[in-house]
Order: structure tokens, then C-alpha cells, then sequence
């Protein structure tokens, strides 16, 4: 099934599993650029950068395109020694940034025996990335590592033996699922999307994984109900799916996105994790909440705030939260919140 196919089947679904006012912006730019370059090198495409394949450097920095240019043509105009420039040089393009938070992912790991050994991860250039850093012989990207660094804040605190079934809503281009698959490889991992994103993680983890490891939106379109038992290693399914979805899930995960939808979207998807009893729920959300749409283009109608989701999951008790090292503090103080809930009466 194409995208474009996707795209009218979404049109027809509750407006609780479409884009909420965030997404629908960013999906006209996406759907654009994806049907003029394709897939092959969606990672570097304009709008990839701008909306779920996050960057150290531009333009996750929050600098124009302008500025940067202006700055790394000053800079090549310099006769500086070597040393210095390679400084100002890893300042821009973003690598200062990613090498802070992988030694706060290797200093959490040194500290902890426990499995899986996140250490062992590198990152694939499948999707033809541009945003993506070598360290110490390893690849790894934004999206990498903010995953990398929240699983080794829930390893303070579960068993991953007892992980069998990882579910995330809004996986971006599918890094948690490419982790799972490296690092915990009998783990079985479930991505609910919405096209156009989830056509690109579809293509990134088939490619990862293997065509045949990854279910597809095709393989389950037409049942009634979908046993979470039955999947494949990864799967990649449509957000109006996760109705049809039978069966335990042990860990979910939401990494950024639920702050880009509207409260009632974020109600609706947390009852179908309690529905399907999570045992613990790893978000990570600016406290603040997103921006507004009325400031910008892009943005929401009406935020969620951290203590949004004590009240949403009201059979769960918050376990932890973390900002540093584990999350992120913006230089204009806004902060980008780990949350971590145990559902009641889960075993420990």
C-alpha cells in the first residue's frame, strides 16, 4: 500500500487517530518532499530535519539557515591552527552536543552491569542521514541517542528479562525498534503511527531488520483484530489500529510526540496502553508544553503539560522523573522531562 493510499484511509478515521493541528502542517511538507525524492534518502530531506528526525545541528539548534552559512563561510575564511578550528567546527555542525550526551550514555553504562548493553549499539545509514555522528568507531544520531540515554534511566529501575513486548506511539523513523532489535534482539517491538512518518519507518526497519521480520500495514488491514502474540519481530502499524490490538504489552514508550498532539489524542492512546496493561511507561515531554499555534506555524491548540499524565493514568504511579543527565534543559529554560510510571500492582 502507498502512502498517498494511507493518506485517504486516514482522511476517513475518528479525528483521534488523524494528525492533530502540529502534524497537519508538518505532513503537507513532508508528503511533498517524500513524493519528489522518495525514501532512499528521507533522513536528509528538508522537512525530515525539521519534524522527526531530530538534529544536534542545524536545524535543531534553533539557528536560521542564514546564520549558519554565514558562520561556517567566517569560519573557512579564517587562518586559525588546527585545533581551533576543529573546535568551533564540531560547535556548529552539532558534534559537541552529541558527544555530551554520549558520555552521559557511557558513564551510566560504565555504572551499571545490568543487560542490555546499550554500548554495543551503532546506528545504520539506512535513509541516507546527514545528521548522524562516528564516536569511537560507532555511528549514532540524535534520535539514537535520546533513546540510548532513556533506556539506560529505565535500567536503574526494571529487569529487561521481563520486557518481551515494546509498544511506542509516534517511533519517528523507527531508532527504538532498530535498538530493540541490536540490543535485545528476542524483544518483539510495535510502532503505531501516522502517514506519512510511519511510511518511512516502515522502509527504515524493513531495511534494518529484514523485509521478513517487520510487519507491515498491509499484512493487517483487513482483520478484525490483531493478536500482539502473533506479530513479528517489529511492526509498523496505522494509528486508528491500535483499536484492533488484543493481548499484553510490558513496556511503552513516548519519546517527544504526545507533546505535539491536542490533550484528547493523548487521552485516547494512553487508554489503549492501560488497556493493553503496560507494566511501565517511559515518556519523555517538555514540562512547559509545546508552543502554541497561534505563536507559530507550527504548534498545538492546547499543550500537555508533565502533570497531564498522572491525571490520564490514573491506574499508574509515577516512578521517576529526570531532566539532567537523562533528559534536556534548552539554554532558554524550558525542559525536556523523562517520566517513568509503574502500572499498579505490576510486578516488580
Amino acid at each position: 500500500m502507498k502512502c498517498t493510499d494511507l493518506m485517504a484511509r486516514l482522511a476517513k478515521q475518528s479525528p483521534l487517530y488523524q494528525p492533530g493541528v502540529f502534524w497537519q502542517e508538518a505532513s503537507k511538507d513532508m508528503l511533498q518532499d517524500m513524493a519528489e525524492e522518495g525514501l532512499a534518502s528521507f533522513r536528509k530531506l528538508s522537512s525530515s530535519l525539521s519534524f522527526f528526525v531530530p538534529t544536534y545541528g542545524y536545524p535543531g539548534n534553533a539557528l536560521s539557515n542564514e546564520t549558519m552559512q554565514s558562520w561556517q563561510a567566517w569560519l573557512e575564511d579564517q587562518d586559525l591552527p588546527a585545533k581551533q578550528h576543529t573546535y568551533l567546527s564540531q560547535l556548529l555542525s552539532g558534534y559537541s552536543a552529541a558527544l555530551a550526551d554520549y558520555r552521559t550514555l557511557a558513564a551510566s553504562e560504565y555504572a551499571s552491569n545490568a543487560q542490555p548493553d546499550l554500548m554495543r549499539f551503532s546506528e545504520s545509514q539506512v535513509g541516507d542521514p546527514v545528521e548522524q555522528f562516528e564516536i569511537e568507531g560507532k555511528y549514532y544520531s540524535r534520535s539514537a541517542l535520546n533513546y540510548l540515554t532513556g533506556l539506560s534511566f529505565l535500567k536503574k529501575h526494571i529487569d529487561f528479562k521481563q520486557i518481551k513486548t515494546v509498544m511506542e506511539i509516534g517511533g519517528g523513523f523507527g531508532t527504538l525498534g532498530e535498538i530493540l532489535y541490536k540490543t535485545l534482539p528476542e524483544t518483539r517491538y510495535i510502532d503505531i503511527d501516522i502517514p506519512p512518518t510511519l511510511c518511512c519507518s516502515s522502509y527504515y526497519l524493513q531495511q534494518v531488520i529484514g523485509e521478513g521480520a517487520v510487519t507491515r500495514f498491509d499484512d493487517t488491514a483487513n482483520n478484525e483484530q490483531i493478536e500482539i502474540e502473533q506479530l513479528k519481530q517489529a511492526s509498523v502499524l496505522p494509528s486508528w489500529q491500535i483499536e484492533k490490538l488484543q493481548g499484553k504489552i510490558d513496556l511503552f514508550v513516548n519519546f517527544i510526540s504526545f507533546q505535539e498532539m491536542e490533550p484528547d489524542i493523548v487521552q485516547n492512546y494512553l487508554n489503549h496502553v492501560t488497556r493493553l496493561q503496560a507494566d511501565w511507561i517511559l515518556l519523555r515531554n517538555m514540562r512547559e508544553g509545546k508552543q502554541l499555534r497561534t505563536q507559530h506555524r507550527f504548534g498545538v491548540d492546547k499543550p500537555i503539560f508533565s502533570e497531564d499524565y498522572a491525571r490520564m493514568l490514573s491506574d499508574y504511579d509515577l516512578i521517576e522523573t529526570n531532566v539532567i543527565p537523562f533528559g534536556f534543559k534548552t539554554v532558554d529554560g524550558f525542559h525536556s522531562e523523562i517520566m517513568l510510571f509503574k502500572r499498579k500492582g505490576a510486578a516488580s
